[in-house]
This record gives structure tokens, sequence and C-alpha cells, in this order.
């Protein structure tokens, strides 16, 4: 039985199927090591800043009404000072009218022209073997206010408290601040402080700005760090943002794309140019819109780190299956019909060490980087394999073929794991062309047994029949 082809191939394909579990195990480490780096990545951004988002600003009107209630008032006796009762023992109530002032919900109004633009410096921040990177940024606000609208939020007789009025940045963490945020209004500067936080426990900074309607524009600036993104809501009737960083490998996220970018090595420079129609943030309202606006109109920038090495190592675990399965398939057939073929047990090793190379070279990665990691892993795993090959599978030469083949599979695994966007078209590729090689190869391959006469076995790997001995002399 172990002479039939088709018999051997099966047990070939049931051992490739069963190295899907080495191969899975070592898909959840990875996973669970990239778990640990962006929990790291996380924790450290958090200690510097965190993810960033701005909102706002936004101007907040306090508003008041003088209305008559009816209130409920004892009766007392003019000569002593006591209530009166009626003839059943009772308290004796009249009911008065009272003018009172009551505050009404303010007015939140939002800017008419709104302009802001943002700079940001990074830098990379270490804890162990993680690196993170972080930022710093000089964001300017330019923004004025309609004030002559306000009026069309009131009902009944309510009055607008114009002195009262407070201007609100919202940010995602005050600690994230630095230096001194500055607000200026008709060359005149403006008082900040910090605002307590919100229901949805987001902070930000405040400015009593006495009457609004003598500023006609304001200036704010503020310094902050930050880590991972950074995005801002386009508050204004019209928006204009206008973003700079020194990062080389923007993604853009959010509810707008940019108008225009321009990426290079040394940074990016991108813009946006929000119209009040694009929003669903109404520019006067009785209601605070904060949350309204971070949630479904800000957009921002997130620092990528294109497919880092836990990235391609994850990626190369998903091919590791077609790999071990190459790996058999060729030591399947360059064997031909050997007197002691291939046991199980030798497969598996090969395969095992073809899983163990997948941890080898992520461990080696967090080390040295990516390249030279999978130069190390993959040419200890080919030597390793090779040598096998030669020495236990008694390949002979043949295992010279052995060798060359998994250097050309590492190198096509490399080159997939380099370009992410041809990753599939070349996996692809290289499924396809290895399943045509086979049925090629074994095009006239006898799968129900050997042939009696080995000369007869037609193949690329065929070995020649053997040379019978010359009669003795005599």
């Amino acid at each position: 039985m172990l002479k039939s082809l088709g018999l051997r191939f099966i047990i070939v394909g049931l051992l490739i199927l069963l190295m899907f579990i080495p191969v899975l195990f070592v898909g959840d480490i990875i996973d669970a090591r990239a778990d640990y780096n962006r929990s790291t990545r996380t924790n450290v951004g958090n200690e510097w800043g965190g993810r960033q988002s701005l909102s706002g600003p936004v101007l907040i009107i306090p508003v008041e009404e003088t209305v008559v209630v009816r209130e409920k008032r004892e009766v007392l006796d003019p000569d002593t000072g006591i209530q009166k009762l009626d003839g059943n023992d009772k308290p004796i109530f009249r009911y008065v009218n009272v003018q009172k002032v009551l505050r009404r919900a303010p007015v939140y109004l939002y800017p008419g022209a709104f302009e802001a633009n943002i700079d940001t410096h990074t830098q990379e921040r270490h804890r162990g073997i993680f690196t993170v990177p972080v930022y710093s940024a000089e964001a300017e606000l330019n923004f004025d206010f309609p004030t002559e609208t306000a009026s069309d939020a009131l009902v009944n007789d309510e009055v607008l408290l114009w002195d009262a009025a407070e201007l609100h940045v919202s940010v995602t963490s005050n600690r994230a601040l630095r230096g001194a945020a500055k607000l200026q209004a008709a060359g005149t500067e403006l008082q900040m402080e910090p605002r307590a936080l919100n229901d949805n426990r987001i902070g930000g900074v405040r400015a009593r700005t006495g009457d609004p309607r003598q500023h006609d524009a304001y200036t704010l600036t503020l310094d902050f760090n930050g880590a991972e993104t950074l995005s801002i809501a386009p508050v204004g009737r019209d928006s204009s943002i206008s973003y700079t960083s020194d990062w080389p490998h923007p993604s853009f996220y959010g509810a707008f794309l940019p108008d225009g970018h321009d990426i290079t090595d040394a940074g990016f420079k991108a813009s946006w140019s929000i119209p009040h129609l694009a929003r669903p943030l109404p520019q006067l309202s009785r209601e605070d819109q904060d949350y309204v606006a971070r949630q479904s109109t800000s957009f921002g920038v997130e620092l990528y780190q294109p497919n880092d090495f836990y990235q391609k190592s994850y990626r190369a675990a998903r091919y590791g299956i077609l790999f071990i399965g190459l790996s058999f398939l060729t030591i399947f057939l360059i064997e031909g019909q050997a007197k002691r073929p291939t046991h199980p047990v030798q497969y598996i090793l090969v395969g095992l060490v073809q899983s163990t190379f997948f941890l080898l070279m992520l461990a080696l990665a967090e080390q040295m980087g990516f390249g030279m990691a999978y130069l190390i892993s993959a040419g200890a795993t080919v030597s390793l394999i090779t040598a096998f090959g030669a020495m236990a599978l008694k390949l002979g030469k043949r295992a010279l073929v052995l060798g060359l083949l998994l250097t050309v599979l590492y190198g096509v695994l490399y080159l997939i794991l380099r370009s992410a966007d041809y990753a599939l078209l070349a996996g692809s590729l290289l499924t396809f062309g290895a399943i045509a090689g086979t049925m090629f190869a074994t095009r006239n391959e006898n799968w129900y047994g050997a042939p009696k006469d080995p000369s007869k076995r037609r193949g690329w790997f065929a070995r020649p029949a053997p040379t019978p001995s010359p009669a003795p002399e005599g």
C-alpha cells in the first residue's frame, strides 16, 4: 500500500490539514502580542495626552424671563400675626399674583465664519521594546458670531443677558493643554478658565466675553499634546480647516475627507472646506449640541503606522498553511518511488519548523526590525529543512531542489508582505501556479500503485531504472 502514490498523497493531504493546529496557535500568539503592543501604545498615548478632539467655540448667552405666577399664601390675623382659621378650624389661604424672574435654557450660538489652522510636530516615545508616536499641536482658531440672530431663538418675554455671555471650547482632556491658552477679541485679551467636565466627561476652556456684540472677531490659540488621532468639529456656518504635520503616513477619517492634500516623506498638508448645509448642526439652538458636533460632524487624522511587523507577521501566518502544504508537496514529488518513503512524523517535523518560523520572525522583529528579522528567520528555516532533507529524508542532491524551492517561496512571501495592495493577487497566483505545476508534474503518475518497471514511470522527478550488472565471465 505504501507504493500507492494515491494513498501517500492522501496521507500528505491529511498531514497538511493537521498542521492547521500549530498555525492557528501561532496566529493566536501573534494576536496576543499585537494586542499587548496596542495596549502599550494606548497607555503611553494617554499619559502624553491621548486622542484629542476639538469642538467649538460656541457662545452661550444666558436667558431670563419675567413671569407672573399665582402663589398660595397664608391669611394672617393682623393683630396676633397668627394664621386665621375658618369655622371648621382649618387654615385659611389666598392666592396672589407675583412677578418672578426665571432662568430659561440659554441660547447656543455657533460661529458664522470659522477658520482653524493646526500644526503638529511628532516624536516617538519608547516603553520597553515598543515605540509610540505622539505629537505636540498648535491650533489657531479665527471666528466670529452673528449675534444679531440670537434673539430669533427667544419666545414670549425672554431676555438675553448679554453681559453674562461665555465662550466655550471643548477638548478631550484638559491635562493635555500646554502653554497659555489665549483668546483675543478686538485687540483685548480675555481671561480663559478651565471648564468643568460635562455629562460626557469632556473638558475644555471657557471665557467671559462681556457683551459679545462689541466684538467683531475672535482669535484663540491653543497648545496641546496628543497621541494617535486628532479631530475637529466644523462648527462654523462656513468652516475652513488646514492641517500641517511632519508625519509621513496620515490616515484621514471621520465625516469629511480633505478637499486636497499633499503627502511627502517630510510630512503632509491637508485642507477642508465645509459649508453649513453639509453638517447636521443648527447655527442657533437652545440645547447644547457639543455631543452631536463630535459624533456626526467631526473629522481628523490618525498617525498611521503602515504595514507594521505585527500586521506583517499576522498576514504571514495566514499564508503559513499554504507554505507548509507546498513544502510537503515538494518533498512528496522529489522523493519519487523511494524504498523508504518519508514518514508522517518527518512531515510533521518539517511543518513544525515552518510554524516556528513565524514566531521567530516576530520575536526578532521586535528587537531589530522586520527586514533583518525576516532574513535571519527564513535563512535558518530553509537551511534546517534542506539539511534535514539531505540527511534524514535521504534526498541526496534532490535536497538542493527542496532548498531552492523554499528559498523562492520565502522570497515571494517577503514580497507579499512588503506590498499589502497586491498581497491577495500574489498569493492567489502562487497557489494557482503550485497546483498547476503539481498537475503537470504528476500527469503520467500511476496513482493506484507503482509500476513494476520503474523505467516506465514518467514525470519531472522520475528516477532512471537501475542499470543491470554485467554477467560474470565464465
